[in-house]
């Protein structure tokens, strides 16, 4: 049993791209593979079979493995609720909320979790690829680290170095890097990876002489920068978009502080008839068809902080001008009266008004609700499948109307009277290609072009595995991973 781990020198160096990268290409050798990573830190998340909660990076490289998502592929997420404070995860449930100080003292029992989840992974499957988090030279950090080389020397794996040319400094990333880490975590790392690379290779390749000269250790490979590679992002928000048709209907999403599974617009960002704008702080929302709500991790906090952007008068004019509103879980919550944290999980305890567009409240409660689900949307009776992680528990007459009514005999959501208004729990409706078609029908687009998102997602998945084939050694990389 092989465990190979990447770790970058900066936070979005690339490692989980690369990770997924890896995990189809030994798919491809034939070889049985699990991704894993320790320790994520990310608003964006995903629903497992067993009803848990893991980063949404590891359930795409459970996808890149042709394997269903499992807690222990990521068995520690913190999901910032503050600035200075995370709900802790652990093995896809969370069970407790602590400032950074609380948890740098917490992490000898999360690295119990760690070492639980990886024992079972290597047991079976031939090869665990294993992201890192952040920078292994966090100095500040090092101390009972459990996401990079803390975890590395625990099950002694070797490790792989990746570093981003187009952010500048590469070879002071690598060398840097390198440098700060102990002499035995230094001996692991078995070689780099330089990501993002254009231009010409020649030009490069001094440099790459000299690195492996000055260090000992050999440049596995240069990836290419690939423009219109769509992955789903782990935490930062991607705001390329691929080329638009004429007719083109104008979505607006609100970036909220706590902003979390923004991933539920890729298949906007990606569909060609949709112009898909984020607002951002100081921002007026212009002219659109449809603004979404979208979820949030401090309901309550980003509500005030709605207000306090003038997006709530915004919101009510577009709606006096005949526009579409959707919230997606706490963007549901803000369409209602009130939001209630008696229990302060999201923050300091308390209530606040919600923006008075559906008639129902919402009180958080300590067991947070995780469940896959399908069932049909009541527009068009289309079908639709997404998942559901919310503490919130939502009540009130509007919800006599649903949006969504679910296979388990449930109903999901509700719909304004006037039909302009339109919330729902469920993350990932758009990656249902019917129901993100008559969802766009709602929101104005006459003639909707049915975009298969779940074939975008595997497209590019191989076209990653190509550029390992194309750009890596891989006869290294058979030898470490033990193939």
């Amino acid at each position: 049993m092989t465990t190979l781990m990447v770790q970058g020198t900066t936070s979005d160096a690339g490692k989980s791209t690369l990770v997924t990268a890896l995990c189809r290409w030994v798919v491809r050798q034939g070889v049985p593979v699990v991704p894993f990573k320790p320790q994520n830190m990310a608003l964006n998340s995903a629903v497992t079979a067993e009803g848990g909660e893991i980063g949404r990076a590891q359930a795409v490289q459970a996808q890149a493995a042709n394997l269903a998502p499992h807690t222990d592929m990521n068995p520690v997420l913190l999901k910032p609720n503050s600035d200075t404070g995370s709900q802790v995860i652990i093995h896809g449930h969370a069970v407790t909320s602590m400032n950074a100080v609380a948890y740098h003292d917490y992490k000898a029992i999360a690295m119990q979790a760690v070492l639980a989840s990886h024992g079972r992974l290597s047991a079976a499957y031939p090869v665990v690829m294993v992201e890192g988090a952040g920078s292994p030279a966090e100095i500040n950090l090092r101390a009972n680290d459990i996401a990079n080389m803390g975890f590395a020397e625990a099950v002694d794996c070797p490790v792989l170095l990746i570093a981003d040319i187009n952010r500048g400094g590469v070879f002071a990333h690598l060398v840097g890097t390198l440098e700060l880490l102990s002499p035995s975590e230094q001996a692991r790392v078995k070689g780099f990876i330089i990501n993002r690379f254009r231009g010409d290779i020649a030009l490069l390749q001094p440099g790459l002489d000299w690195l492996e000269a000055r260090t000992g250790k050999p440049v596995v490979g240069v990836l290419p920068y690939v423009m219109d590679l769509h992955l789903e992002a782990e935490d930062g928000i991607d705001q390329r978009q691929i080329d638009k048709a004429a007719q083109v209907l104008k979505v607006v999403v609100p970036v909220l502080p706590r902003i979390s599974n923004h991933t539920d617009f890729d298949p906007l960002r990606l569909h060609p008839q949709v112009d898909l704008q984020f607002v951002g702080p100081g921002q007026a929302i212009p002219a659109a068809d449809l603004i979404i709500l979208p979820g949030s991790k401090s309901v309550r906090s980003d509500l005030a902080y709605l207000r306090a952007n003038g997006w709530d008068r915004a919101i009510a004019r577009h709606l006096r001008y005949g526009g579409k509103v959707l919230g997606i879980c706490g963007g549901l919550q803000m369409l209602g009266e009130q939001v209630h944290d008696p229990l302060g999980l999201e923050g300091t305890a308390g209530s606040s008004d919600g923006l008075g567009l559906l008639a129902f409240s919402t009180t958080l409660e300590a067991e947070k609700q995780l469940r896959n689900v399908r069932g049909r949307l009541v527009l068009e009776d289309a079908p639709v499948s997404g998942y559901e992680i919310h503490a919130g528990v939502t009540r009130g007459t509007a919800l006599e109307q649903p949006a969504v009514r679910l296979d388990d005999g449930r109903s999901d959501g509700a719909c304004s009277d006037d039909g302009q208004i339109l919330g729902t729990y469920l993350h990932g409706l758009f990656e249902t290609p019917a129901a993100c078609s008559a969802l766009l029908r709602w929101a104005g687009l006459q003639e909707v072009q049915e975009v298969d998102y779940h074939g975008l997602r595997e497209r590019d998945i191989e076209r990653l595995a190509d550029l390992v084939e194309q750009h890596l050694d891989t006869r290294l990389l058979r030898q470490l991973c033990g193939i």
